[in-house]
């Protein structure tokens, strides 16, 4: 299913949560670190999304960046809603709890994509098929255990996709 570009074969990732301001932007950065530091950039395109546009436009939560600085990974995308585009480009649409995994699977049935739609905990190997906890209405400490989630799940993840 990876897009082949004439160069080489890409494989595209978007991880999706509510409002793209916290969960999903974390898992885009660390996702994009774990593929530089793997030397897999030119294999990989890789966003962000939310289900919902309350927040288009806006930077990430400031506390999805404090836990993010901490740990030597930079938020650098802005809030964006899911579209039908989106569901027809990637290849791997990765959300963040099953509220927006049923969501996602919605679009993608009513317009007959073709993307794999997955859990992104479903990489995990400390909690499979578990999802990951909006931190946005709780404190920063929330945040730090959201990014460990994230970490280990992208880290899964990337093994997968590394042998598609």
């Amino acid at each position: 299913m990876p897009t082949d570009t004439a160069e080489s074969p890409r494989t595209s990732v978007l991880f999706v949560c509510l409002g793209n301001i916290c969960r999903s932007p974390l898992a885009e950065a660390i996702f994009q670190q774990l593929v530089v530091e793997a030397g897999l950039e030119e294999k990989f395109d890789i966003e962000s999304a939310g289900t919902g546009a309350w927040h288009v436009g806006e930077r990430p939560d400031a506390r999805a960046e404090m836990v993010a600085n901490q740990h030597g990974v930079q938020l650098l995308s802005r809030a964006r809603q899911l579209t039908d585009q989106d569901l027809e480009h990637f290849d791997f649409v990765i959300a963040m709890d099953r509220e927006n995994l049923r969501g996602i699977e919605r679009m993608a049935d009513a317009i007959g994509s073709d993307a794999e739609v997955r859990l992104l905990r479903d990489f995990d190997s400390e909690g499979a098929g578990d999802d990951v906890p909006d931190p946005y209405y709780g404190g920063a400490s929330g945040f730090e255990s959201v990014y460990d989630m994230i970490h280990r799940s992208c880290k899964g993840l990337l093994d997968r996709l590394k042998s598609v």
